[in-house]
């Protein structure tokens, strides 16, 4: 089988929309790499969970796990506020400071059984919600969401888990190296991105991922199975702290040059380790 890159960043976000943990290695399970999504936070006035898309305060916190999560449910993180304070993830005080930072009642959760539906509720979504989370412009296209899980269209994750759509995603450089020829005053840091693996395809501007769409590939141990474009949100434009700047030109790249996408959303296929330099080959 031809390599047709190397692992070069993995990340792993314990808390939905705050920025994550740069790993030399890790586990991916059934759901992912372990302890990736392991808590998110929740709009307590209609009980839904949400993420960066609609609280990009978010965005301006950091988490990192200081026990390493083996299985549910996994240990609290650390979350760093904007000011520079740290309290846990399960702390008396981390709900009131983060309802401070977003203005809106909201409260941090584990995970919870898949049985506690409710829990996984959304709203129901009309295209205006729809543009305002995509943040999309006038005349801009919005996604496709009939390309992802049914499931998705009653339940903000699939019940038990806190992805937005499948358990990995994945961006190369070759894709990064194409948005930057495209938009070439922009700061295309993999940060904005948030994907749990960067892999290393080379510095040639090609959208390269795309070719591996309906296609398994093999990391370390494990093998994934590419199933679907990841289109891209306002998560992308907004400020992370004094790490990334806002930019609303990175999305009208995004949507003008690439057909609206960036990477790809993965199921595992196979679990196992996963390392830094490990090659990256095409099963299927």
């Amino acid at each position: 089988m031809a390599v047709i890159g190397t692992v070069k960043e993995i990340w792993r976000y314990p808390v939905k929309s705050m920025r994550g943990e740069r790993l030399d290695q890790c586990m991916i399970g059934d759901k992912g790499l372990v302890g990736d999504r392991g808590w998110a936070v929740r709009d307590d006035t209609v009980r839904e969970i949400r993420s960066g898309r609609t609280m990009p305060g978010l965005l301006d916190c950091s988490a990192t796990y200081l026990t390493e999560p083996r299985d549910e449910p996994y240990p609290a993180a650390m979350i760093t506020l904007p000011d520079g304070t740290q309290l846990a993830s399960d702390s008396g005080e981390i709900n009131g400071r983060l309802s401070e930072l977003v203005g809106k009642p909201v409260s941090v959760w584990p995970i919870v059984p898949p049985e506690d539906a409710e829990h996984y509720r959304r709203l129901p979504v009309d295209e205006e919600s729809l543009r305002r989370e995509f943040a999309r412009e006038p005349g801009e296209p919005i996604p496709d969401l009939n390309q992802f899980p049914e499931i998705l269209m009653k339940y903000v994750s699939v019940p038990g888990t806190y992805f937005d759509v499948t358990p990995v995603q994945l961006l190369t450089t070759s894709s990064l190296a194409f948005m930057r020829s495209r938009n070439p005053d922009a700061d295309w840091s993999t940060l904005r991105f948030r994907p749990n693996i960067l892999i290393d395809t080379g510095e040639d501007p090609e959208l390269i991922e795309n070719t591996w769409l309906g296609k398994t590939i093999r990391l370390g141990e494990a093998e994934l199975a590419c199933d679907a474009p990841s289109p891209r949100c306002a998560i992308t434009i907004h400020s992370q702290g004094d790490v990334i700047a806002r930019d609303p030109s990175i999305l009208r790249t995004i949507v003008k040059d690439a057909d609206q996408n960036l990477g790809l959303y993965c199921n595992v296929g196979t679990t196992g380790v996963i390392r830094i330099g490990d090659e990256i080959t095409l099963v299927t």
